[in-house]
């Protein structure tokens, strides 16, 4: 389930880009989308669905994908670039070594389906045989290390990361892992949580003692219903390793009982783990020890032992992220049976690979996405073998992806945005009437150390030690998981790479990284409907400038907040501030627990809270900029939108989608951003501009009545 990631951050089907409205709107109208808009919905009620509603009814979910909107759309663009690119190197003979050839024989082992049918499980035989011949404890746990090299989820997660604490230095990093589910909650969540609804005494009569409170049992009846969807991922997925089982040769009922073995070992691994709105908090995940912390910590596992076979012989210590899970995986490794260890991690090696073997492998894992996502059908194998590519080599398909698709030149275009932006909350911290001189200068002194990178990193990452074949496609994901394993472990040791990018240039997406205080925008992202500079100013502002002050306010949400401007982990505020801010932050997380999918799930406010913050922030920041801009002098109103009203119709086109109710559940449970409709709706309701733009009336469900406000 680990490939979830790249199947959906990939997500993809062909759709037209998007430009000029499909209706024969002319060029004054480009950029706008007005055939998206939904005019019999009213934007004072529903924004989300005036703006998209229209695109919506004519953009349903493909078989193949478990959502659908303009990233995905976006990323098909790009895919079918990057597969231009793929297919030509796959044809020419090149130079052994040269980027050309390993991006050529990755694809070309990737797309002959009749060479992976005919090999089956023999790529995969080998580590099967060896995880076979374990026959004690320290053979175990080296087969653990050795697994985890090349690219299977054995026990828990080891790589490097920067030390919170001095942001100069890479540290070693041991955290909870392990799983087949995407996230503990998958394992936890069960009726029994559910609170049952109080008896409400006051409402009692003769004819009727006793009353329960309609709206708790209704809270208590969605909550048993989600209990039974959680329920039914895990019968899926029982299923769903016996029949992996199986197909490794296994006899049903032997299958059948080992799965239940799996699932039960995971499910003590989950119960053991953080949650992901524990591990949000950067003070829970860093626990710096030495090697005999962590010997104490964990008897029964070999530290230094592990060291040596992953390559590190002269490590002493680590950060350990969670140590309570690695205090109740030591104890497992003495109580669960070696036998039952094995089949576990047979299971995990199967279950890495399965996505790159055979049909029958590709299929039945296949099954089980469509379980967690609902999803109809597979995605075509060039795309597949794209996205793996991207996620195995994506600095060097990148590389030839910006020289195809993103000249120098097209910088430029979305800097000036940026520095708007950027002076928009320069301004915001300078006269924030909440903020103490304190706080503000540390405040602006971590705004002035930002540092921002458009398009693609300056030094271009060095593939030289990875040796691509045209032998094997699993083969050559093993080289390449090899390769990486081995690349980050190199870092633990030495100084900060701040050239370093952690998205691959054709990605659509954008990120900041608290602990460089970097903003970062792929050259995937910089196209329509992001950037089109056949939009009018207030669309770009809008689409592109919401994301950028998105990024820009992230360096100052609930957790970026408790870095300084050199990525310490490090507190800033004064106490008074601090307490400010956190009740703000509250606000909206409390606001974002109001929304509910599949039938009455709950966003996990305390999960969202960064990303809402950063919504709100950044939508806020992007229409200040807007207006400071030399661009608003002059904006026009087109087909009766005002530029203030073209401004957030072109924020609400970003997060135009339609999602599958399975796929809603599973991000509620794990993805830190809010629903789409809740990055519009709830953001837009919490400001004044809104309202005054479309003249919405208080009591309306597009004006919170008491607005969170922090920037």
């Amino acid at each position: 389930m680990r490939r979830l990631t790249a199947l959906f951050t990939g997500l993809l089907l062909s759709l037209a880009l998007v430009a000029a409205s499909a209706d024969g709107s002319g060029p004054d109208t480009a950029g706008l989308n007005l055939d998206w808009l939904d005019k019999s919905v009213n934007p004072a009620q529903d924004f989300y669905t005036f703006a998209n509603g229209g695109w919506q009814k004519a953009n349903p979910v493909p078989d193949e994908y478990a959502r659908w909107g303009t990233f995905n759309i976006l990323t098909r663009h790009n895919q079918e670039v990057l597969r231009q690119i793929l297919e030509d190197d796959a044809k020419g003979k090149h130079k052994h070594g040269s980027l050309a050839q390993k991006l050529g024989d990755f694809y070309a082992t990737g797309m002959d389906e009749k060479a992976i049918e005919a090999t089956g499980i023999k790529p995969l035989q080998a580590e099967l045989d060896a995880i076979g011949a374990i026959q004690d404890q320290a053979a175990l746990q080296k087969a653990v290390a050795h697994l985890q090299t090349i690219g299977v989820d054995a026990l828990f997660a080891f790589g490097a990361g920067q030390d919170y604490k001095d942001s100069s230095r890479v540290i070693g990093i041991a955290g909870q892992g392990g799983l087949g589910l995407p996230d503990r909650d998958y394992y936890l969540k069960s009726v029994d949580q559910c609170a049952m609804p109080a008896v409400t005494a006051s409402s009692a009569t003769a004819a009727a003692p006793s009353a329960i409170d309609p709206s708790a049992q209704k809270e208590y009846d969605n909550c048993k219903a989600q209990a039974g969807k959680f329920q039914q991922v895990r019968d899926a997925y029982h299923t769903h390793v016996s029949k992996m089982l199986q197909l490794l040769g296994d006899p049903t009922d032997k299958a059948d009982a080992e799965a239940r073995s799996i699932l039960q070992i995971e499910t003590g691994l989950a119960k053991a783990s953080l949650s992901r709105v524990e591990r949000r908090d950067p003070d829970k995940i860093y626990h710096p020890m030495t090697l005999t912390e962590l010997s104490a910590l964990t008897p029964h596992f070999s530290w230094q032992a592990y060291f040596a076979s992953v390559g590190r012989p002269e490590l002493t210590g680590i950060n350990m992220s969670t140590p309570d899970f690695f205090k109740a995986l030591d104890a497992d490794l003495i109580t669960v049976s070696l036998d039952d260890w094995k089949t576990y991690l047979r299971w995990h090696t199967v279950d890495a690979f399965a996505a790159y073997l055979s049909k029958p492998f590709v299929d039945e894992d296949f099954q089980m996405n469509a379980a967690l996502t609902g999803a109809k059908q597979l995605q075509p194998r060039w795309q597949r073998v794209v996205a793996s590519e991207d996620n195995a080599l994506g600095f060097a398909l990148g590389k030839a992806y910006v020289e195809k698709e993103f000249p120098p030149s097209s910088k430029q275009a979305v800097v000036d945005i940026l520095h708007a932006i950027r002076a928009s909350l320069r301004d915001d911290l300078e006269t924030l009437a909440w903020m103490s001189p304190e706080t503000r200068k540390a405040a602006i002194d971590k705004l002035d150390f930002m540092q921002e990178r458009i398009g693609y990193p300056d030094k271009w990452r060095d593939y030289s030690a990875l040796d691509t074949q045209r032998d094997s496609y699993v083969q050559n994901v093993i080289r390449a998981n090899v390769f990486e394993q081995q690349r980050q472990l190199a870092k633990i040791g030495k100084p900060v790479d701040l050239s370093e990018w952690l998205q691959t240039p054709p990605t659509v997406n954008a990120y900041y990284y608290a602990p460089q205080n970097n903003i970062n925008f792929p050259a995937g992202i910089l196209q329509p409907p992001f950037f089109d500079p056949k939009a009018p100013a207030a669309v770009n502002f809008g689409a592109l400038g919401f994301v950028m002050g998105h990024e820009m306010t992230h360096g100052f949400d609930d957790r970026g907040s408790q870095f300084d401007g050199h990525g310490n982990l490090r507190n800033w505020w004064t106490p008074d501030d601090l307490a400010k801010f956190h009740k703000a932050t509250d606000c909206i997380s409390d606001y974002m627990s109001t929304y509910t999918v599949d039938g009455g799930l709950h966003v996990q406010g305390h999960l969202v809270t960064g990303e809402a913050t950063a919504d709100l922030g950044g939508l806020t920041l992007a229409w200040r900029a807007f207006h400071a801009s030399k661009a608003y002098k002059t904006a026009k109103t087109i087909d009766g939108l005002t530029p203030d009203q073209q401004f957030f119709l072109g924020a609400a086109h970003v997060w135009a989608m339609n999602i599958r109710p399975e796929e809603s559940r599973r991000l509620v449970t794990l993805d830190p951003h809010p629903p789409g409709v809740a990055r519009v709706n709830y953001t837009m309701a919490n400001m004044p501009q809104f309202q005054q733009t479309y003249h919405v009336p208080d009591g309306s469900p597009m004006v919170k009545k008491d607005r969170c406000e922090i920037w």
